[in-house]
């Protein structure tokens, strides 16, 4: 397989304070052909967890807040299991304010359940759109913003093995 030089392709999805899912689309057009025998290669993903101005967002007072992200390979309606052949990544992040104003969080613990800096090869993508979608409970004082960072390299493949690919992720 042809490798390119390395770039990085990032991306932002508000998951708000109200337990609810919100979910935004990353074009790959750009990159990703199954036709063409053109696939995307993630080879590592960095996130971020912050408010709208990329600052740590604030919880309310002796409050525990959580928020979730996943990256998938097709739309949906809700967070799912690290087993659905659609995730790409996912994880969490805890935090904890003990002071009785809202405020920055006095501790905060993050779990990443599949993280592509751990596989040999990345993470092979074939279809032209991925999802970064998330949820965060009502504990947080502001909008929580979910930020990822993917650095990712475009390849060949035969386009019989391209389109099983794109086939498999949708």
């Amino acid at each position: 397989m042809a490798k390119s030089d390395s770039f990085f392709i990032r991306a932002t999805q508000n998951v708000e304070d109200d337990n609810n899912f919100y979910e935004g689309e990353i074009d790959l057009g750009a990159y990703v052909d199954a036709l063409g025998k053109s696939v995307l290669r993630i080879h590592n993903i960095a996130v971020a967890f912050t408010d709208l101005t990329g600052r740590s967002p604030d919880i309310k007072a002796s409050a525990t807040a959580s928020a979730q992200f996943q990256l998938t390979t097709q739309s949906n309606s809700d967070i799912v299991l690290g087993t659905n052949k659609s995730v790409i990544a996912q994880g969490q992040i805890n935090a904890y304010r003990g002071p009785a104003s809202a405020g920055v969080a006095s501790n905060v613990s993050h779990d990443l359940d599949n993280l592509p800096q751990l596989w040999t090869n990345g993470y092979l993508v074939a279809v032209d759109s991925i999802y970064l979608g998330g949820a965060a409970i009502d504990q947080w004082d502001q909008d929580v913003y979910v930020t990822v960072t993917m650095e990712c390299t475009v390849e060949s493949m035969s386009q019989a093995s391209a389109m099983a690919l794109a086939l498999s992720q949708q």
